[in-house]
């Protein structure tokens, strides 16, 4: 069932949309109450559940962090995340060839996920 669409709503996927990696509900709050300063986190973890039921938006899972959320049908790509400020970075494209070595023999790669992690610019300034 597709939900109406709200001003809250429509702010905080335009902000997943122009942010151009994943975000946290926390961060989308900070940028979508720019948009709309009334905007509270109750609204943000609901909006986000419907989204992710509609297929707009899909979760991005970090060990050892809260999900973060980007929009639905991008092409296939990594992330980056960073250890000290925790903000997480997209990478076009894709970092696996198919011929990776270690890769037992007769084992067929259905899927995968790659993260890289290190320190962003921001955080090697400091």
């Amino acid at each position: 069932m597709i939900q109406r669409k709200t001003k809250q709503r429509q702010a905080i996927l335009q902000v997943v949309e122009a942010a151009r990696r994943p975000l946290s509900p926390v961060e989308i709050l900070q940028q979508a109450q720019h948009l709309l300063p009334a905007l509270g986190i109750a609204t943000v973890y609901r909006a986000l559940g419907t989204m992710l039921q509609e297929g707009l938006l899909v979760p991005v899972d970090i060990p050892g962090q809260s999900p973060r959320y980007e929009r639905a049908g991008l092409t296939h790509h990594h992330h980056c995340a960073c250890t000290g400020c925790g903000q997480v970075f997209e990478l076009e494209g894709c970092c696996y060839t198919g011929e990776s070595a270690g890769i037992p023999a007769g084992f067929k790669v259905e899927a995968h996920d790659v993260i890289l992690y290190g320190h962003c610019r921001s955080c090697q300034r400091r």
